[in-house]
């Protein structure tokens, strides 16, 4: 009897610091419209995914950094990323970009993900994308967006 609850706190423990060591290295998806309400918690890492708002792409002089807008159809966010963006990236395109948000509220993105070819999109942005999609009058074309 003495062994099996010995066994039982030593595993109970184990599992306790497997989960806090988890907890550090989780990393949630987030819609910019849960970023403008402030549902995301500040200065920790997350990823954010909608489509990049057309006409927004803005290259700064140095080459390497990019301003665009971010929405899932419902609210918009201003990424900044600095580096080399993914070919497949243009206006009207499902993306995914890992970082953090600033104190002025702008998503400093240490990574973007464009999505691969026509038909895929990240299941987390399209989920997103088609909450908002039914309440739009029209269709996605003529905000300048592609159907997910």
């Amino acid at each position: 009897m003495i062994f099996t609850v010995v066994l039982l706190v030593g595993l109970s423990c184990a599992v306790a610091l497997a989960l806090y060591a988890m907890r550090q290295n989780i990393m949630l998806f987030h819609t910019p419209s849960e970023v403008v309400t402030g549902e995301v918690p500040g200065n920790r890492l997350f990823r954010l995914g909608g489509l990049v708002v057309a006409g927004s792409v803005i290259k700064a002089d140095d080459g390497l950094t990019t301003d665009f807008g971010l929405t899932d159809l419902n609210q918009s966010i201003t990424v900044r990323y600095t580096g080399l963006l993914p070919d497949l990236f243009r206006e009207g395109q499902g993306i995914v970009a890992q970082g953090v948000l600033n104190e002025e509220g702008v998503f400093v993105a240490q990574e973007v993900l464009a999505k691969h070819d026509e038909n895929y999109m990240p299941p987390e942005v399209a989920a997103s994308l088609k909450e908002y999609r039914d309440s739009l009058p029209g269709s996605m074309a003529e905000y300048g967006y592609e159907a997910p």
